[in-house]
């Protein structure tokens, strides 16, 4: 655990020293009242953040899944692993600016970090415990966790909760900042010349001809390259259209028997291609997933929220198919009605793949140097 936990100090806690700062090209950061950022806390939730203990057999942390070589995501894994190698049905989203997402997971189905940081840790698919004890043993009883905890909360260790841990983990990953790539320099910065003419033109392909700044918003002081809704693009779901009712109904099972909702679209892949539709019923929802930032996008493959599609040019590929793999492949019903196919030049998805590859933070450039 020991170089682990360095490694993550030596990349994570480079944004830490000035979490509620913006970088080029990002906002502000905005903590809530009950939880604001520090240091020290953001440095708990590191240590927090890659201790294996807490998971079932001891084998897996929260960086298992989101490693800091990886913009905190877990490529080149198509779809997660938990503890005791179970596999889970959806790829790892990097935690990446994550501080900005509105809601979490790739469904929505949490509100806020503090609530997501404490699901994976009694989550069959994923850490695989049946409740919280023995992480709160861990931490009462430890001398580092117990006088950590009390710097940051105040709090004796028979007065610490589950909630103390999660709002740890949360700070440290809403410390994980990560702007100032080639293209907030030439689009925020005025550095002309800090992005290639293929990017340039690939920018102009993205805003235009490929209809992407319609759910990857770029707005005129910053770009978060998300407009934070679901959307259907047509992954899973086309192949599994004539079988949503009865996956709809099997659903509605698995959540009557209690199954916790995580663990009803993780252990089941058919079950996690409906998406959003798992969390508030709408059919509209049906195959929707949380528009993922595009910033830092090159450094996370595998794509798509069941890891299908492994390269940028195959995401493009897809999207200029309208929705589908192959060109002429049947389209789902509730596909999003922005995805229509494109007609892009191989020249106009080699420029756009280039425009991405310039969405990488210059400090994640260096790290990995």
């Amino acid at each position: 655990m020991t170089s682990h936990f360095t490694r993550i100090l030596s990349i994570g806690l480079l944004y830490t020293s000035s979490a509620l700062a913006a970088e080029l090209g990002l906002p502000p950061v905005v903590s809530p009242d009950h939880n604001p950022t520090t240091d020290a806390k953001a440095a708990l939730g590191a240590r927090l953040f890659s201790d294996s203990r807490f998971s079932a057999q001891g084998d897996v942390s929260c960086a298992s899944c989101h490693t800091p070589d990886n913009a905190f995501s877990d490529g080149p894994l198509q779809t997660s692993e938990g503890s005791a190698a179970v596999i889970s049905s959806r790829n790892a989203p990097s935690l990446l600016n994550v501080a900005y997402n509105t809601s979490h997971e790739r469904d929505g189905r949490t509100a806020s970090l503090e609530a997501q940081a404490a699901t994976p840790f009694i989550s069959h698919s994923q850490m695989g415990l049946q409740d919280y004890t023995s992480i709160l043993n861990i931490v009462r009883n430890e001398k580092a966790y117990r006088d950590a905890f009390y710097a940051v909360f105040s709090k004796t260790p028979a007065a610490l909760t589950i909630d103390d841990i999660s709002m740890a983990l949360a700070a440290y990953e809403r410390s994980q900042i990560a702007g100032d790539s080639a293209f907030d320099r030439w689009r925020f910065g005025g550095q002309s010349a800090a992005l290639t003419e293929s990017q340039q033109r690939g920018f102009e392909i993205f805003m235009n001809e490929g209809n992407c700044a319609s759910c990857h918003s770029v707005g005129k002081d910053s770009a978060l390259f998300t407009d934070q809704q679901f959307h259907n693009v047509g992954i899973g779901i086309n192949a599994l259209q004539r079988k949503v009712p009865q996956l709809s109904k099997a659903l509605a099972t698995a959540k009557a028997d209690g199954e916790g909702l995580a663990d009803v679209v993780l252990n089941d892949d058919s079950l996690s291609h409906l998406g959003r539709y798992a969390v508030d019923g709408k059919d509209s929802s049906i195959g929707a997933f949380r528009t993922p930032t595009l910033r830092n996008v090159s450094l996370s493959a595998p794509y798509m929220h069941d890891g299908s599609i492994d390269t940028l040019r195959g995401v493009v590929i897809h999207y200029n198919n309208g929705g589908v793999n192959i060109a002429g492949n049947r389209t789902s019903p509730w596909l999003s009605k922005q995805i229509k196919p494109l007609n892009l030049n191989d020249q106009q998805i080699d420029d756009l793949v280039a425009f991405m590859e310039s969405l990488t933070s210059t400090r994640l450039i260096t790290a990995q140097q």
